[in-house]
Order: structure tokens, then sequence, then C-alpha cells
């Protein structure tokens, strides 16, 4: 998997952009959407203001990283493309990179307090998604959280960006039930799940509808958090 993304490292952003034109809306919309969430959840457990130290897993070249930075005191990002982690250390020299194996993470036990993957996990062969769940568990420290962001299959549009992506030809997408089970068999307590991006804007009126109906398993993604 590491020789298919080491191919895109360079056309990364166009290949997504391209698979999401039909929307109309450009990619930074969706990272947006996705650090906006995430700033809500930790702010709700470690208290506003609060900075942990951030572990992302599966980063690529570091798209999100921008939108996402200020909510951490450290912030590393780490990744099976060591071509993606060169181009990501390249732009930003305030985030800690590493390439690794996609086995084991280059960290000691409990080394963060927030560890995510942003749409990363329906990359990992299934008999390997337990595992995967069981290493970023690894890392966090007690009482801190996992966080996982993945594609709806129920969600007909994102299917559609998904078949149109070059390198998803193999993706399989998990339904939120599926993730909160793999963390639950990993000894992450308690995961929920909330979903997002359901309308194309980012007016107050829009952002205070997608609050309201969070649980409904139709938004284009979903963020699933659990405690270590």
């Amino acid at each position: 998997m590491s020789e298919l993304f080491d191919r895109y490292d360079r056309s990364y952003g166009a290949v997504v952009q391209s698979s999401i034109d039909f929307s109309g809306l450009p990619h930074d919309f969706f990272l947006q959407a996705k650090a906006d969430l995430m700033r809500e959840k930790i702010a709700a457990h470690f208290g506003p203001g609060k900075k942990p130290d951030g572990l992302d897993v599966g980063c690529g070249i570091g798209s999100f990283h921008p939108f996402a930075r200020d909510l951490f005191s450290r912030y590393c990002g780490v990744d099976i493309s060591a071509k993606s982690i060169s181009q990501a250390r390249e732009k930003r020299s305030d985030i800690e990179y590493a390439a690794y194996d996609g086995v084991s993470l280059p960290y000691d036990d409990a080394s963060f307090d927030f560890v995510s993957t942003v749409c990363a996990l329906h990359h990992v062969p299934p008999r390997g998604w337990l595992s995967f769940m069981r290493e970023l568990r690894r890392v966090t420290r007690s009482g801190g959280l996992v966080s996982v962001i993945e594609h709806n299959p129920l969600n007909p549009l994102t299917r559609l960006a998904v078949s149109r992506c070059e390198f998803d030809r193999d993706a399989v997408l998990l339904r939120s039930e599926t993730v909160e089970k793999l963390m639950a068999e990993s000894g992450i307590a308690g995961a929920e799940s909330d979903y997002f991006l359901f309308l194309p804007f980012r007016t107050p009126l829009s952002r205070r509808i997608e609050r309201a109906i969070r649980k409904f398993p139709f938004g284009a993604q979903y963020m699933s958090v659990g405690e270590a």
C-alpha cells in the first residue's frame, strides 16, 4: 500500500479534488468541517482552551494539519508512505512527522492525549482493522481520546466520491457501528459517533442544523470517539 500512495505524493490534492468536483466544493471545505468537529470534542473532553498532545495516524501529505494544528500543544503525524511524509515535512516544521511500517506505531505506550485517524482506516485490509485500532489505543494515555473519522457508506454522494478517487479503488468503507465495535474490542470505552457534512454551507444557520441532526446516519462522514 505504501507504493500506491508514494505514487500520488505530489498529486494527492488534485486527485482528491477531482473526485469531489461534482459537489462544487473545494477540498478545504471538508477539511475545515473535520477540524471544527474535532475542536468541539477536544474542548468538551479536556476543557476549553486546553491543548492536548495529538497524533494523526495515516496523515498522508499533511493536508489536514493547517486546519487542526492550533488544537494541540505537540502534534505528530505518521504515514506508511515515506514520500508523503517527506512532502509533509517540507511544508510544516511545527509538526513532527515520521514514516512507519503500518504495523507498529513508532511511539511508546501512552504517548498522546488525543490520537486520531482521518479517512485512513478504509485503506487498511479488514483483517488488520482490530490490530490497527489496538495500536491507536496503545499510544493513547489513560483518559485520553481516540478519534476515527471515516466516509459514511450510507451516503450515496460519499460512495460516488470514493468511486471516482483513483487511490480508493480497493477501499472498504466501514459503518460507524463497525468502528464502535472495533473500539470496544480494543479497550476504548464509551465510543459514540456523530455524522457531519450534511449541508454544503458554512453559515451559522447551517452549522446549527448540522449540530441538531448529528445522530442521523446520513452525513457524508462521521466521527467516532471513545476514551482510552
